[in-house]
């Protein structure tokens, strides 16, 4: 009976667990699925990271290459992150090029880098006007299950933190790089920007972590990025409802505390695979 009356009315039947203050799920509004991470798990990256959000799962690879900086940025790297939403993680995308939501995600995967000075980017640069790191970051969903923003800024802030560059010099007499593999150096990883999605049920109830199920049936949503000095690094609301100044102030402070935990994990995760 009630699988039948959430086909019929799926918008309904959730409104009768929110007013419990709970979801479906069993979890509360402003509970969050659980969170796991892996990093290192491409061997063949610089850098790699997998993110668990309950059942949305994203991976992120980062491949390090050298080439020459721009004429009017000849001090700095470069740090060119993909966001793939493939058919094989959900139903909901199609194979081909890149749809408009992956799109939307690889824009605000960058407007993070940007924002939050994850990187700053003379850090990638080796030598001024000749050479400089390009950190291409694929981040693919493998599992889709809403929320995709929380998990690919988490993956791709997990899998920066693993890459590992090896040394490389300019020989002065023939000019060119030379690279030494044997002695590699960790990234500089000046913030820790970490996302916390909401969505807006009735234009006014906000739950936290959405599901896709939850993003179909949510009037709007609404991600917060904030770093470790509880810094607002970017709002993104792409259209729905309103949101008023205190609901989103509530937002920024869940963020914030979200933020937290998120940190915690990650360094717990690098602790326990640096050798002893």
């Amino acid at each position: 009976m009630a699988t039948a009356f959430k086909t019929v009315e799926p918008l309904e039947y959730y409104r009768r667990f929110l007013k419990e203050n709970c979801r479906p799920d069993g979890r509360e509004l402003g509970e969050f699925r659980a969170t796991t991470v892996n990093i290192g798990s491409i061997t063949t990256a610089d850098g790699s990271a997998l993110v668990k959000l309950g059942n949305t799962t994203v991976i992120c690879g980062v491949k390090a290459e050298l080439a020459a900086p721009a004429v009017d940025s000849a001090n700095k790297g470069y740090i060119v992150p993909n966001v793939e939403l493939p058919s094989l993680c959900s139903t909901r995308f199609r194979s081909g090029p890149p749809g408009e939501e992956a799109q939307a995600a690889s824009q605000f995967i960058a407007d993070v880098i940007e924002n939050s000075q994850i990187i700053a980017k003379e850090d990638l640069c080796i030598a001024d006007g000749k050479l400089a790191w390009v950190l291409y970051c694929d981040i693919i969903c493998l599992d889709y299950d809403g929320n995709i923003l929380d998990a690919s800024t988490f993956a791709l802030l997990a899998a920066l933190k693993n890459v590992q560059l090896p040394s490389v010099t300019i020989n002065e007499e023939t000019g060119l790089s030379e690279v030494n593999l044997k002695q590699k150096n960790p990234l500089a990883i000046r913030k820790h920007p970490v996302a916390t999605s909401f969505a807006i049920f009735d234009d006014t109830l906000l739950i936290v972590d959405p599901t896709a199920e939850e993003e179909d049936l949510a009037t709007g949503t609404v991600t917060v990025v904030t770093d470790e000095d509880d810094r607002l690094c970017s709002v993104h609301k792409p259209g729905g409802s309103p949101l008023t100044g205190a609901k989103l102030q509530d937002c920024i402070s869940r963020a914030i505390t979200r933020h937290k935990e998120v940190k915690k994990l990650i360094d717990k995760v690098i602790k326990s695979i640096k050798p002893k």
